[in-house]
């Protein structure tokens, strides 16, 4: 299995342990791994959703998982790759949405798999 990042809505998913192919292909991941890897973007989505439902004790989980996996910083060359995507993404009609190009910049430039169940934005 290919190192991977985790797009917010699969992260979520880990998270909440409810499907069981999502469960079981990151304990795979993790076995082969050792930990799960995502971006800080995806940490503040995470964060912000926990926190506007007001999920305490999921959020002292998330902030438990955040410190025993690898989270990719969204530093200069991401931030330029991510603006390259979206002017492709503008030419050809894709979705432009910020979030997702940001992350999308951050697999890329880490040269790692993006794993999300959103294909429609990343294609």
């Amino acid at each position: 299995m290919e190192s991977a990042i985790l797009n917010t809505d699969i992260l979520s998913e880990v998270l909440k342990g409810r499907n069981r192919s999502v469960r079981s292909r990151a304990q795979q991941y993790l076995a082969e791994h050792g930990r799960l890897a995502f971006s800080s973007l995806t940490v503040y989505e995470i964060i912000r959703g926990l926190r506007a439902t007001n999920a305490d004790r999921q959020l002292e989980r998330f902030v438990s998982l955040i410190r025993t996996s690898g989270v990719f910083e969204i530093d200069m060359t991401v931030l330029l790759r991510a603006a390259e995507l979206w002017v492709d993404a503008t030419k050809n009609g894709y979705s432009r949405n910020d979030a997702d190009l940001i992350i999308a910049a951050t697999a890329i430039t880490a040269d790692r798999v993006l794993v999300t169940g959103n294909t429609q934005h990343f294609s």
